[in-house]
């Protein structure tokens, strides 16, 4: 097979691993833990409204983007989360697991020749720890904390070329608007992992191509 590219960098969370049921999960073991009942669907969806509004205030690490966007979430749903239960919910996030076809998919691209690496909006440890899950290398890293920023900003993405060089890079991404945006802003060829099936928001931008999940992604580089 001809490659296109030799680098295939993904965002992590959401991406490869199951950021959805994560975020869930932790909200049950948080709730478990202080003897509370929370609605786990109101609980994700006050999660997503919320977290861009986090970080796009001044950097401070992961960690604390994830406990105070936990506590903000729950106070919408009358859960008055402190600060104890916040760092727990946060320290969970290397137990949040990857999707199915993920180690599938990084492993077909890994035999067919690609150098795999990830950006991701976490802090290194919290990466680290999440690494043990993929089967496949992964050998080029990019986090928040290395650069001081959370995508859609476009710090990961400068961060990347500079290591990567002059080789064929192609990201790919579930998140339009924290990778696909600032991918082609960057001049970037990206692939957009719909696992959620959206529409094309109408404001653009168009990704390289948009397919379902992993799996299909490694079929279509392989024509």
């Amino acid at each position: 097979m001809t490659r296109e590219y030799d680098v295939i960098t993904f965002d992590c969370y959401g991406t490869l691993i199951d950021w959805d049921r994560g975020i869930q999960e932790g909200f049950a073991a948080a709730a478990r833990r202080v003897g509370v009942e929370v609605d786990l669907n109101a609980a994700l969806t006050a999660y997503h409204a919320i977290e861009p509004q986090v970080q796009s205030a001044e950097y401070r690490p992961y960690r604390q983007v994830l406990a105070e966007t936990a506590q903000r979430a729950a106070a919408t749903l009358g859960w008055p989360m402190d600060d104890d239960t916040a760092r727990f919910f946060a320290s969970r996030l290397p137990e949040w697991p990857p999707f199915a076809d993920t180690n599938p998919a990084l492993e077909r691209l890994y035999a067919a020749g690609y150098r795999l690496g990830i950006l991701s909006n976490v802090d290194d440890d919290l990466l680290e720890a999440t690494i043990r899950h993929f089967t496949a290398p992964i050998d080029l890293i990019v986090t928040a904390q290395q650069v001081g920023s959370y995508k859609p900003a476009t710090g990961h993405f400068i961060a990347a070329r500079e290591r990567i060089g002059g080789l064929r890079w192609l990201h790919a991404a579930q998140s339009h608007f924290h990778d696909v945006v600032p991918a082609v802003q960057m001049g970037l060829p990206v692939a957009w992992i719909n696992r959620k099936h959206e529409p094309l928001p109408p404001d653009g931008p168009a990704p390289l191509v948009d397919v379902p999940d992993l799996l299909a992604f490694a079929a279509w580089l392989e024509g």
